[in-house]
Formats: C-alpha cells, structure tokens, sequence
C-alpha cells in the first residue's frame, strides 16, 4: 500500500521551516542588544520587554531552542527515509542522508542564522512572543535535562555556579566602546571620553598632577607689593603660599580675594594681611584615585588640593580642572600657558618632552604605549632602559623608537618618537641595541 506521500512531504517542509525558525531564534536573541532592548523597553514596547525577560534566561532559551529544533529534524528525516526506503529500497538510506543533509544545513540552519545574526534586533523583536511560548511549553523537558546535564558535570568536578573574574564590568564596556570605534559607530574623541571616565577608579592624582618642579609658588614673606604683582602676573587663580622653605606649605591664596582686598585697602598693599586671606592647605596622598578625588573636590566644594608622598613631602598640585582633562581632553583659555609638548615632525616622528604623560601622547597620536609603570614618556623610557640615558641614545620596544634628545641634569628633556613597523607576531621585541647605551 502507497503511503500518503503528499502529506509526508507536507511534514518534511513544515519541519524543516521550524527547524528554520529555531536555529534562527537561538541566533538571534543570543545576538540582541541588551542596551537597546532595555532603550526600547523603556520607551514601552511590549516586544522588547519579553526580549529582555528570554535574554534574562539564555540558558533555558538555548536548551529549548535545541531541543525544537533537534526534534523536528529528526522527525523530518525519519519521514523522509521511510518514503525513500519504499521507493528506492536500501537505496533510499543515502538518498535520504544526502537530501536531508543539504536541506537542513541550508535552509534550516544556514540562511535563518544568517538573516538572523544580520538583524538580530528585529528578528528578535518579530519572533518573540512565538519564542516564550515554546520556552514554556518545552519548560520541563528542559529543566530536567538541566539537571541531568548538571549531575553529569558535578562528577566530573565542574561547577557551573562559579562565576568568571577575569573580565570586569568596566573592562568589558572599555572593549565594547574600542570595537565600536574601529567598526566606525563610535568617534575617536567620544570613545576618549568614554575611556576616560571609565578609568578614573585607576588612576592615582600623581599621574595627572603638576608636578613640584613646575607649580608656581609665592613666598609669603615677601613685601606685600611685590606679592601683589607676583600673584596678578601669574595665569593661575590659586597659588600654594610658602614660609621659610618651599616645602613649608602655609596656605593657598585665592586671587579674587587678594583683589578684593587690595580694593578694600584703597590700592595699598602694605594694609593687606596675606596670612588672613589664605586659605588652609589640603593635602592628599599621592595614592588617591582619580575618582575617590573628584568626590571630594565635590563635597568639599574646592578645586585643587596638594599632593604629598609617604613621607609627607608635596609632589605636586592637582584640580579639578586636571581630572575634567582626563575625560574630556585638554582644556584651554586665555590664561593658559602654550606649552604643548608634543611636535608632530614631517617625516612621521614626533618630538616629545619628557614631562608629557604617557596618556596624553596617546590621546594626541592615537597611540597605545602602556602606562602602568611610568606616568611620563621620559619614566617610559628609564624603566625600559634601566638606566638614564644620554642624549643621541636610542631604544626601541613597545613598537616605537625613542631618540633621546635633550638631557637636564638627571631628567630627560626631551625625545624623538617614532613608529616601527609591526612584527609578524603583532608585538614589538626589545631593540638588542637598545637595552645598552648607543653611542655615536
């Protein structure tokens, strides 16, 4: 007797269109934007609130989309073995092998898991309601092959409750921002802010801080015209006041109120008490985070304190406007001493001063020299050397060359940088030469 072939065949393309649709759904809701679902939910679409709940439960969303999916094809291909058989004979076996084969692969695994991974988001959002009531209806077959799934593991000692801590929230957006840089979706200066923000919790203020050999100080003890003229010639607002020694920190003068003062007094300077007007120093440790700072610049209502080291000895000056910098680049205004520091040059270098911080020569060129032993482009170079170098002396490591230009006493004045052409591994090797002293 003939089997009912039409209606066989009928099942054996209905299977292979929910096979389809599994394949597809598992592709496309492991695929969805979270942050775009919880945007759209917010905004209150009902589809991307169950997106979000099947995305919440990708685990069980995933078992019920295989088990579906395992199920019709297998039933499709026993269907279409048992019509092949009675029209081929033993034939029929590899008849039905090879045809199945091919028409799963394509149609029911293939091209809805291409369709899907291109538009995961709108795939997601039309298949949804479909996708909950098959992950509800395949609940229980599914939670017991959890658990049978789980048993098996826990005797061979793998835990699935453990959680991995090798990426970190901040690490993982930090990349997902990087990606959507290179793919064109995110602008160099927003990923630079982005980045910036996120890395506040890592950065103590003496990376970013002025250093002492460079802030401005104002000896207390001065005639009080001469101070008067010292303080309005400075660019800066607030000046660290000293006594007996720079070290000795007694106060820091705020110019507006000197100028107010210097009102109140009628143009006389001899009447104005400089000790009255300073205000009390705030010292920090050089440890203190960037983020941890910039809380306390809030609370306290101030914008710049003093950094000191273990021993209690000032390194440096940091703000407010010092930690503004480090999410949204360099800010500028009319008082703002020029000094740059770095000098792209024609033929592709770049001449660098030694006090730039490494972070700031990435910014500016793109780059990515790491930042974890040395704050400036000069500490770079002596941690990689070992030594301080003397000028006309090169090294190369990190994938760049550095020229040592200029030397002051023990400091490195400033450098020449330049690119080297990548390895075929992607790293750049320390330059033999480099490791010593190159003379001439």
């Amino acid at each position: 007797m003939l089997m009912p072939y039409p209606v066989d065949l009928a099942i054996v393309i209905l299977s292979i269109v929910a096979a389809a649709f599994f394949a597809g759904a598992e592709t496309a809701l492991t695929a969805a934007s979270r942050a775009r679902m919880h945007a759209l939910e917010m905004s209150g679409d009902s589809r991307a609130k169950l997106v979000t709940r099947l995305i919440g439960m990708r685990g069980r969303l995933i078992s019920a989309m295989l088990l579906g999916g395992q199920f019709v094809t297998i039933g499709s291909s026993a269907i279409a073995t048992s019509i092949l058989l009675t029209l081929y004979g033993d034939h029929g076996v590899w008849a039905a092998t090879i045809i199945m084969t091919a028409l799963i692969v394509v149609f029911g695994e293939v091209m809805p898991k291409t369709i899907a991974i291109a538009y995961p988001d709108r795939v997601s959002l039309l298949i949804a309601p479909l996708v909950l009531f098959f992950v509800t209806i395949f609940g229980p077959i599914v939670s017991a092959v959890e658990m049978l799934v789980r048993g098996v593991l826990r005797l061979c000692g793998v835990s699935l409750t453990e959680t991995d801590p090798s990426v970190t929230g901040h690490e993982e957006l930090m990349g997902a921002v990087d990606i959507l840089h290179r793919e064109g979706g995110v602008e160099r200066a927003d990923r630079d802010m982005f980045g910036g923000l996120l890395e506040l919790a890592e950065i103590p203020v003496s990376d970013v801080m002025v250093h002492r050999t460079k802030m401005q100080l104002i000896d207390a003890d001065l005639p009080p015209d001469e101070l008067v003229r010292e303080a309005i010639a400075s660019p800066y607002t607030r000046m660290p006041l000293w006594r007996g020694e720079p070290d000795n920190i007694i106060g820091v003068l705020h110019a507006k109120d000197l100028l107010r003062a210097y009102v109140a007094a009628g143009g006389d300077a001899s009447k104005i008490e400089i000790a009255d007007l300073a205000l009390e120093p705030w010292f920090i440790p050089e440890s203190t985070t960037l983020r941890d700072q910039l809380q306390a610049f809030l609370r306290r209502k101030t914008h710049s304190a003093l950094v000191v080291d273990e021993y209690g000895v000032v390194q440096g000056l940091v703000t407010l406007e010092d930690i503004i910098e480090e999410i949204v680049g360099d800010i500028s205004d009319e008082h703002d001493v020029a000094v740059q520091g770095v000098r792209k040059q024609r033929d592709g270098s770049v001449v660098v001063d030694g006090s730039v911080t490494i972070r700031d020569l990435n910014r500016a060129m793109d780059w990515n020299l790491p930042d974890e032993e040395a704050a400036t482009v000069a500490g770079l170079v002596i941690h990689e050397a070992r030594a301080i170098p003397e000028p006309r002396q090169t090294f190369s490591f990190h994938g760049f060359r550095f020229e040592v230009l200029r030397k002051q006493r023990n400091r490195i004045a400033a450098l020449r940088v330049s690119p080297l052409a990548p390895l075929a591994t992607g790293t750049q090797a320390p330059d033999p030469e480099g490791e010593g002293a190159l003379g001439d």
